[in-house]
């Protein structure tokens, strides 16, 4: 006996997954399910607690454009506001009964006989007709291969996982890394500790955050609609306008921002010899571009103390330098950054022939305006591969790469047989297109190595343009760069799992 597939699978449950479910669930795609390997909804909001956790894009714009909220209690939302926004996501829009937390994806095959993707989990297996990854790259921890790492005798954790019960008050502590998340919790936990000493390897770009809270009056402002998507909009234009004036490129914005970056440091830091030790090497833009008021004044502090010697190895007690010197350490903090590829690498993805997205990406991750993949039908990616962003809110590319697939799901519901692949020369024109657009960008020709780049040097990871031209390019589907042929469609016997409970 056969039963109908469900409509779509959705993998994740974090801002994308919950933004797909919702879009979808509102056109009439009740059929769904989202797996979540956590207890919880929130995705990198729900993993990364750490003190002083934040956005670095203004909280108005850093939500969903459909679901908006008027009372953010500052200009850039901490984290436990972020998160409270998607659990009430959860409750605004009725999606609890379609989620299953706890839930981890271990193999996900599509079947070419049947045109559909079997999706083998933990707690039971799945049929779809569609399968949107929606994992996101940030939230496995990369620690450094360090000598000796394994002998520390005090606590070690990555800021990713932070240890609470851990009491930093009187400890010497150590930090290694200098990216976004340290310099949001070096000076949450400066104060508290005995001695901080922060292991840099190489120095950022830091700009003036100007965060502050939001007054009453304002909140009260914000309730009005229209006033509401005004503002937005112009926090939009604001950032989006680093684009159009060519920031991708070493140019006169570079100085400009530079320049400013530098007067920044120069009103935090009064010791020359600190100062030049917290000047980046690289222009700005080449990694990413951090924002902070307060990680300056914080290294500035008498018991605080900047490392740039590499480190040699980790001892029981501390960690040595190359230069022979000794940090003796009870705590050893890693703001090391994530693995890129997140869950999606290590989740068994396979399309046609057998073939895994592992083994379709092995010289490099590659999709189609970042969403599809040529050999793996019916699956779309939200944030796949090249739809970072270094100057605007991500969340409007989500919406963008959102309706691409709701564009999909309404031809696919035209074509109840129906299954949709990208053609390869699709891909392959998009590859090429974004290619020609890195060649001389800032992340190649800045002088810096970062995460953006893969092993062979190439950005793989940012939009190299705004999101407008994103947008216009990804919102609706175009027939062309896509085959659309039948299949029988149906899962044979009840699939482990299925039951759906209505809203």
């Amino acid at each position: 006996m056969s039963e109908a597939p469900l409509d779509l699978v959705i993998v994740g449950a974090g801002f994308s997954g919950l933004a797909m479910a919702i879009r979808a669930r509102q056109a009439g795609f009740d059929r769904l399910v989202v797996l979540e390997k956590a207890a919880g909804v929130g995705g990198t909001w729900r993993e990364n607690t750490y003190p002083g956790a934040a956005c670095d894009v203004p909280s108005q714009l850093y939500s969903l454009s459909f679901a908006p909220k008027s009372d953010w209690s500052r200009l850039f939302a901490p984290q436990p506001e972020i998160q409270s926004y998607l659990e009430g996501l959860v409750a605004a829009h009725g999606l609890a009964p379609f989620l299953r937390l706890e839930t981890r994806v271990e193999r996900a095959v599509f079947d070419a006989a049947a045109g559909l993707w079997r999706v083998e989990t933990d707690r039971g297996d799945f049929c779809a007709r569609v399968l949107v990854g929606a994992m996101g790259a940030l939230h496995h921890p990369a620690l450094p291969r360090l000598p000796g790492l394994d002998s520390f005798a005090g606590t070690a954790f990555h800021s990713a996982s932070w240890d609470h019960a851990c009491d930093l008050r009187g400890k010497r502590v150590g930090v290694i890394g200098t990216g976004a998340s340290a310099v949001q919790f070096v000076p949450e936990i400066v104060d508290q500790v005995a001695h901080l000493t922060q292991f840099q390897r190489s120095a950022p770009w830091i700009l003036s955050r100007g965060d502050r809270p939001v007054g009453g009056g304002r909140r009260r402002l914000m309730r009005f609609a229209p006033l509401r998507r005004l503002y937005r909009a112009s926090l939009f234009w604001r950032r989006e306008a680093a684009a159009l004036l060519g920031f991708t490129r070493v140019s006169t914005i570079t100085a400009l921002a530079e320049a400013g970056a530098r007067r920044h440091l120069a009103a935090s830091i009064a010791d020359p010899d600190l100062r030049e030790r917290l000047t980046p090497d690289y222009r700005l833009g080449c990694k990413r571009v951090l924002l902070s008021d307060d990680y300056y004044p914080a290294l500035a502090r008498p018991h605080a103390s900047l490392v740039t010697a590499p480190i040699r190895a980790v001892l029981p007690h501390g960690v040595v330098t190359a230069d022979g010197t000794e940090h003796p350490l009870d705590v050893l903090i890693f703001a090391t950054g994530f693995s890129p590829g997140g869950s999606l690498l290590r989740t068994e993805v396979i399309g046609r022939d057998g073939v895994s997205l592992l083994q379709a990406w092995k010289d490099g991750a590659d999709a189609f305006r970042g969403v599809s993949v040529a050999g793996f039908p019916n699956f779309f990616l939200l944030l796949g591969p090249n739809t970072g962003l270094g100057h605007n809110s991500v969340l409007l590319m989500v919406e963008a790469q959102v309706a691409h697939v709701l564009d999909a799901l309404q031809r696919l519901r035209e074509h109840p047989g129906g299954v949709m692949e990208v053609r390869p020369e699709a891909q392959a024109r998009f590859r090429a297109e974004v290619d020609a657009r890195m060649e001389g960008s800032i992340w190649t020709e800045g002088g810096c190595g970062s995460w953006y780049l893969d092993r062979s040097g190439r950005n793989r990871t940012l939009w190299p343009g705004t999101v407008g031209d994103y947008v216009r390019g990804t919102e609706r589907m175009r027939a062309e760069d896509y085959s659309l042929t039948d299949s029988p469609g149906l899962c044979p016997g009840p699939a482990k799992g299925l039951a759906l409970s209505k809203p």
